[in-house]
């Protein structure tokens, strides 16, 4: 921690404590504790995040529009973002790397599995109020901070460029799982060129570890890990936030029962600006993003772990075959997963 304490004394003057905080799989987070109230430092992972200024820009912006809200109306807090003594939002250090530091949260937690259909709930309503606080946030003011994030059919392009002549064993499956279902890649891209989904602004990267609970209430109040709010397709963020809740390990399947609840609490949220198409193509969402993850993972091994931190050899294999084990459970459960959104869109436009 001494090559972090350095940094950490940018953004104050009395540093106590500073531990490794949290599992991201992107940036490197600490918290550092101090006599009055301990924030979060991050530093920006450059291979993934090449232009760091932009994301504070986004962030900012995000910021000013929900403080614009009725304070009555806003059940989520967002990080504040705290500024070096110098009065900047980036730190760079001599290796030319930046960092960045956020409040911290406190009396929270975030899980990694969803223990409830309470916390499904939550999940689900988290996802729709932060969508609904955004709804009317112009995408066109956002910098897009990962060109190609979430465009499947280039993540499927860039797979096929990197593919071995020969698979075997666990690699056949994935080549063979790829190969069979590559036709779906397309689904969302083809609905946004077709004037179909609009862009709108989204999270990004809205995994169950990304809400935070209150440790009494076991409520969702923060919504964090906001580095890939963009300009997008909401369904990406819905995909993914089903992908993370409902995804039973061991075997692997998908929860339908988790489905159920948390996207009735998230359709409660959004259904005022919901349209017959975002209905429509909520399956191939669902659908979509463990196909589209199993592809970014698969292809992350072939290369030699570039992009996911991995702790062992094989980890980014072993995680593109759990996302692809999903995806068949999902198309297995596919007639019920329909009924289910149709159910809720008759229940939602009856109101």
């Amino acid at each position: 921690m001494n090559t972090v304490l350095p940094v950490a004394s940018q953004f104050t003057d009395a540093v106590a404590q500073i531990t490794p905080f949290g599992n991201g799989l992107i940036n490197d987070t600490y918290l550092v504790a101090t006599p009055s109230s301990p924030f979060v430092l991050q530093r920006i992972n450059r291979t993934v995040f090449p232009v760091p200024e932009q994301i504070m820009v986004n962030l900012t912006t995000l910021n000013q529009h929900i403080a614009k809200k009725n304070s009555a109306s806003v059940k989520l807090q967002i990080p504040a973002i705290l500024q070096t003594t110098d009065k900047k939002s980036l730190y760079q250090d001599t290796n030319g790397d930046f960092w960045r530091a956020l409040s911290f949260i406190a009396n929270t937690e975030s899980i990694e599995t969803i223990h409830s259909i309470s916390d499904a709930e939550q999940a689900g309503f988290a996802l729709g109020h932060f969508h609904r606080l955004i709804s009317d946030l112009d995408a066109s003011l956002l910098h897009d901070t990962l060109p190609g994030f979430h465009i499947t059919p280039e993540y499927l392009k860039h797979y096929y460029q990197v593919l071995p002549k020969r698979a075997n064993g666990e690699n056949r499956y994935c080549a063979e799982f790829i190969a069979r279902f590559q036709s779906i890649a397309d689904d969302l891209e083809a609905a946004k060129q077709q004037g179909l989904l609009p862009l709108r602004v989204i999270h990004g990267d809205p995994k169950l570890n990304n809400f935070l609970f209150d440790k009494h209430s076991r409520k969702i109040v923060s919504i964090i890990d906001l580095d890939t709010v963009k300009p997008g397709l909401i369904h990406y963020d819905i995909g993914d936030c089903v992908r993370s809740c409902c995804h039973n390990a061991g075997p692997v399947e998908f929860n339908l029962d988790i489905c159920t609840a948390l996207l009735k609490s998230y359709l409660n949220e959004v259904g005022a600006f919901f349209t017959e198409h975002d209905y429509y193509y909520l399956y191939p969402a669902i659908r979509l993003i463990p196909f589209e993850l199993g592809i970014r993972f698969y292809t992350d091994y072939l290369e030699g772990n570039r992009y996911f931190k991995v702790t062992e050899h094989g980890q980014n294999l072993q995680r593109a075959i759990s996302q692809f084990r999903l995806c068949e459970s999902i198309m297995a459960q596919e007639p019920a997963i329909q009924g289910l959104i149709s159910q809720l869109q008759k229940q939602n436009q009856s109101y």
